[in-house]
């Protein structure tokens, strides 16, 4: 059995941001946790190109045309959906995961989806770093699968 093992190596990676400015104070902790991760796993900062959009529906459009120009080996879609009292959580939660996964699906371009989906802003707090940090670890990591296959 060929076995492909697990590879974090950020060196010579180009990496795509989308980032909701819905919940801004949210977003901020998860875009400084993610860039410090990519830095750490040897993503060069150049290498980072950051776009910003109103909310997590237009996240998708603007992963879509990344991964299109064929500049990037990922993607990560960063923010945070909070619940409110009306059904809209449920159709911007589905809506922008669907989209996401499309996108990847699609084109072949790896998209880690670091948007929160929490009850409150307390739960979105408690996630920024980690989640954040993971979603460049997820980049890189199929990255590298991608590349290897």
């Amino acid at each position: 059995m060929n076995k492909i093992a697990k590879n974090l190596d950020g060196n010579g990676k180009k990496i795509g941001i989308v980032l909701s400015r819905f919940n801004e104070n949210i977003g901020a902790g998860l875009l400084q946790a993610c860039e410090q991760e990519l830095l750490k796993l040897g993503v060069n900062a150049e290498d980072i190109t950051l776009a910003t959009v109103p909310g997590a529906l237009e996240t998708p459009l603007i992963l879509l045309h990344m991964a299109m120009t064929e500049k990037y080996d990922a993607l990560i879609a960063l923010g945070a959906i909070i619940r409110g009292e009306t059904y809209h959580f449920e159709v911007v939660s589905n809506e922008s995961a669907r989209g996401i996964s499309e996108v990847q699906r699609d084109t072949g371009v790896p998209v880690a989806n670091a948007i929160l989906t929490t009850e409150n802003d307390e739960q979105a707090e408690v996630r920024v770093a980690v989640k954040g940090a993971e979603a460049a670890q997820a980049a890189i990591e199929m990255a590298n699968l991608v590349s290897a296959l």
